[in-house]
């Protein structure tokens, strides 16, 4: 397989086709797959300052192998919704997505609620443990940001 293609928009430039692929990833992902049925659909895909990358096969661009969500809260940018396809995980998808965001937040500050497990991985994006861990849906959690200091 080709490397997949990084793919950005905001929420006007993505397509219904897309957009379907995106949340039915989220879902077998988050929902589906960690067995949390939760809201899902939070109202913050189509927000305006939202930001949406995706990874997709050449050629399939409406295809979602991975994906992240950047909202924007103020002057805190705020990292979400990062998922791999199963298929996928362990090619370093979740990096590309990562290094994307932060280019795009710069040195803005940036938040996000890491599960447990998952410290480390963020740790090298220059994300610190900012706060107690704590339980949503069955699952340990911790808060975690980045300062523009690094």
């Amino acid at each position: 397989m080709d490397e997949p293609v990084l793919r950005r928009a905001k929420p006007d430039e993505l397509d219904v086709v897309t957009l379907y692929a995106v949340l039915r990833l989220r879902v077998e992902v988050f929902v589906v797959e960690q067995a949390c049925p939760y809201p899902e659909l939070d109202g913050r895909d189509l927000d305006p300052s939202t930001v949406h990358f995706w990874l997709s096969p050449h050629g399939a661009p409406t295809a979602v192998l991975g994906y992240l969500r950047l909202l924007r809260g103020g002057d805190t940018y705020r990292i979400g919704r990062v998922c791999t396809a199963r298929s996928m995980r362990g090619a370093g998808l979740a990096d590309v997505l990562m290094r994307a965001a932060l280019q795009e937040v710069g040195d803005a500050p940036c938040a996000l609620e890491s599960q447990s497990h998952l410290v480390g991985f963020y740790t090298t994006h220059g994300f610190h443990v900012a706060g107690e861990e704590f339980i949503e849906d069955g699952i340990p959690h911790v808060p975690m940001r980045r300062d523009p200091s690094g």
